[in-house]
């Protein structure tokens, strides 16, 4: 009786004992974007990954993009997530260089993303090694109300002319052409990339970027006397230090201002608003220095393995899995943005069909500046760009004090 119940509870343990060994520890994904669209498909992906990974218990964290943006480097440091969404290119260098995010160049090796994720392998890669997976980009250009621009008789501008023609028949008529948010700085930048990238072209953007030019360069100042002429003439939404980019989605939506300088994720935001795609519709921003080859904004967003995370085997297992082109697929169609994957399939959503036009016939992808930029010289960078936006007359003190900067940040 006594070898029988003891063999029944050393059974009983040791079943007990491979149960919870063939689960694995919780994998804690952070992620930073609380829009409808975004936080869907993010929640899709974890459902999806967890039915085929039964024995992974996924804690998944969604927040804030901005409070993000503020804690990151705490977390990284203090608290680490197993995974933690980011951008690539110099946004990633900090953390890549100070050792708090880990090298995941086998992730790259064991699934063929060299070949895959082509497009944006170079800003992915420090050091020759790749440091984490990205699953969507987008282009950044114009959107407009087709219906507005339709009442008034008004059409797609190519050139500069025409495009202040349309925002001076737009403001004659109560418009405001262009609505923006510059609270958080990075919506200013879009602008300040746009005229800058047609202005001098992208090796000029890059060289800035890069710190090898100075702000008071010839070059620079003359994006800034483009750009003057639309602030000097109020086409600019007024208050805008103020209002998020989604506090600008608001005169949009409701007629008040009719164009927005902006990327392919805020669509979400303007059918949440209440628009319908036959109300809305984009162009590439207008050619301005004739015979300049057009470059575009395409940012990439990314997942990235922290150096102090707890699970980094089932985090590898995300990052293959949110890169596989089925995943990367059905997350872009949720987003209404392109696959970074080329074995993905892209829908056939207007504005997701513009926008592989736009990238795949352009000169050149930038990331965006505060992408390109340093971190130190993009947040001084931005603040001034705000800051020319609300008192244009400070320009030479604001390229001044930018070059100071840069020589600092950059020696």
């Amino acid at each position: 009786m006594y070898n029988y119940l003891k063999v029944t509870v050393l059974g009983f343990l040791s079943v007990l004992f491979l149960t919870k060994a063939s689960l694995s520890a919780d994998l804690v994904i952070t992620f930073d974007d609380l829009n409808p669209g975004p936080k869907a498909a993010f929640e899709n992906a974890i459902a999806q990954f967890q039915k085929e990974n039964p024995g992974i218990n996924v804690i998944a964290n969604n927040g804030d993009r901005e409070e993000h943006k503020a804690a990151i480097r705490n977390f990284l440091i203090a608290d680490a997530p197993d995974v933690t969404s980011w951008y690539p290119g110099n946004r990633m260098r900090p953390f890549v260089k100070a050792g708090l995010f880990e090298d995941v160049s086998d992730v790259w090796d064991a699934n063929g993303f060299h070949e895959d994720l082509a497009a944006v392998k170079p800003t992915m890669t420090i050091g020759g090694r790749q440091w984490g997976v990205p699953y969507s980009y987008y282009q950044w250009g114009v959107y407009y109300r087709k219906d507005i621009f339709d009442k008034l008789g008004l059409f797609e501008p190519n050139t500069w002319v025409q495009f202040k023609y349309i925002c001076d028949t737009l403001k004659k008529n109560d418009i405001t052409p262009i609505t923006i948010g510059t609270k958080y700085l990075w919506t200013a930048a879009g602008v300040f990339d746009y005229i800058n990238l047609r202005t001098n072209g992208y090796k000029v953007h890059n060289d800035l970027t890069a710190g090898k030019i100075k702000y008071t360069d010839p070059r620079i100042k003359k994006t800034f006397e483009y750009w003057a002429e639309l602030v000097n003439a109020g086409y600019f939404l007024e208050n805008h230090a103020s209002m998020s980019w989604q506090d600008a989605v608001v005169p949009f939506a409701n007629g008040e201002a009719a164009m927005y300088v902006m990327g392919n994720f805020s669509v979400d935001a303007y059918k949440n608003a209440g628009l319908t795609y036959d109300q809305i519709d984009f162009f590439p921003f207008p050619e301005i220095t004739k015979g300049v080859p057009r470059a575009e904004e395409a940012p990439a967003d990314a997942f990235f393995i922290p150096t102090n995370a707890k699970n980094k085997s089932d985090a590898k297992k995300w990052l293959a899995f949110v890169a596989r082109p089925d995943v990367q697929t059905e997350w872009n169609k949720t987003i209404g943005q392109l696959p970074i994957n080329s074995k993905a399939s892209v829908s056939d959503d207007k504005f997701i069909q513009q926008g592989f036009e736009t990238l795949n016939t352009a000169a050149g992808l930038a990331q965006f500046y505060d992408r390109d930029a340093v971190a130190e010289m993009a947040a001084a960078g931005m603040e001034g760009f705000q800051e020319f936006m609300m008192k244009p007359d400070r320009l030479d003190k604001i390229l001044k004090r930018l070059d100071k900067i840069q020589a600092k940040v950059y020696k």
